[in-house]
């Protein structure tokens, strides 16, 4: 582009330096729109601004400054080349084409190579349609993913996070009035801005009852059973716990394990091996009668399970007493907030809760959602947060 004096800029049609910078800036921004692009006013604007920055002299600088203030999607960059190339380089022709459709490739969603400052002429451009391996794996069954792909679905776990309902605590907060029955007046601070007014109280502070999320106790199954989504539903256990709130876990076979320490570490595999190595018996039998006895006596009925979201994991496959299982989690029952389980056979086709240990524990549920597919737990995370 050659070079202008301060406040002109050559003219499209014959190079002469004729009109002030801006009254072209508001002319090419008139262009653009007639071929379809939305620019407003403030980027019309905005350029003019870039332009008095950057001058007149580079080209390229001209061309990014419009494409940085000018264009706002990606569809609309062709059309915003053929406009510069016909209005400030000169080639009028016809006048600026229409974009024709581009030939279509299909290619990764990775990082491409920065392209060269301003539009190639000659250049073909091809408009790229990319996909996601996380929306292709969001409803593939957890059993059936690869190697490769369980290491793509770890980033997308790791997305996930679990937040309880707001339950109201014992302990009193400033409010600007009274709500309710439980709201008292608050002395202090009435007494405090009654000395604003010569020791009359004119205006009174109240206190009412604040606001806490509820505890949430996850207890995961990792019998031999349900060793094909065991890897996921730890890393959400994990990715439950770091992520803020009252979060206890736990690790539900033969014997309870509680891992919520383990589980704290901010790195994933670190943690994951932390759990694998206090937990003796990963991949074995199933006893879940015998562990919900076990937490309800210990951990439970104690406190940990009062007014919490109790959400167990499991396939319902139980080696131990039926009838036990139910009295158990009937006692969870009574104490909880909500009991959600977790099935991740549920989303199998002809499914039926016909095993003992899921037909006794299937009266005493509140939620009973799949677990087998990233959508599933994301599913999951919207019936905690209800």
């Amino acid at each position: 582009m050659p070079s202008s004096p301060p406040g002109a800029v050559p003219d499209p049609a014959t190079g002469a330096t004729a009109l002030p910078a801006d009254r072209i800036v508001v002319t090419f921004a008139r262009v653009l729109r007639g071929l379809g692009l939305d620019v407003a006013v403030g980027s019309t604007l905005a350029y003019a601004e870039a332009l008095a920055v950057t001058g007149l002299g580079s080209r390229a600088l001209v061309y990014w400054a419009g494409r940085a203030t000018l264009v706002h999607r990606p569809e609309d960059v062709t059309i915003y080349d053929h406009a510069f190339a016909a209005f400030w380089d000169g080639h009028r022709g016809t006048g600026a084409p229409a974009p024709s459709a581009p030939p279509i490739a299909l290619a990764l969603d990775a990082p491409a190579p920065d392209p060269e400052p301003g539009p190639r002429a000659g250049v073909e451009r091809t408009q790229a349609v990319r996909w996601s391996p996380v929306e292709v794996l969001r409803e593939r069954d957890f059993a059936a993913y690869t190697a490769a792909e369980f290491e793509e679905a770890r980033r997308a776990l790791r997305d996930l996070r679990l937040a309880a309902v707001l339950r109201r605590s014992r302990r009193l907060r400033p409010v600007r009035r009274a709500r309710g029955q439980r709201s008292q007046l608050d002395l202090r601070r009435t007494v405090r801005r009654a000395l604003r007014t010569g020791g009359e109280p004119i205006e009174r502070s109240f206190r009412g009852p604040a606001r806490r999320p509820r505890r949430i106790v996850l207890l995961c199954d990792i019998s031999g059973s349900m060793e094909p989504y065991s890897r996921a539903m730890v890393r959400f256990l994990h990715t439950a716990v770091v992520g803020g709130g009252a979060v206890e876990a736990f690790a539900l076979g033969t014997r309870l394990t509680r891992i919520t320490r383990e589980l704290s570490s901010r790195d994933p595999d670190a943690a994951v091996t932390a759990a694998a190595a206090a937990v003796r018996d990963w991949s074995g039998g199933t006893r879940l009668g015998a562990g919900l006895r076990e937490f309800n006596d210990r951990w439970g009925v104690r406190g940990m399970a009062r007014g919490s979201i109790v959400v167990i994991v499991s396939d319902g496959w139980d080696r131990g007493d039926a009838a036990q299982l139910g009295e158990q989690m009937a006692r969870l029952r009574r104490v909880a907030y909500r009991v959600v389980w977790v099935n991740p056979l549920k989303a199998s086709p002809g499914f039926a809760p016909l095993a003992a240990g899921m037909a006794a524990a299937l009266p005493h549920i509140d939620e009973f959602v799949e677990g087998h597919s990233l959508a599933s737990l994301e599913h999951l995370v919207e019936v905690v947060g209800r």
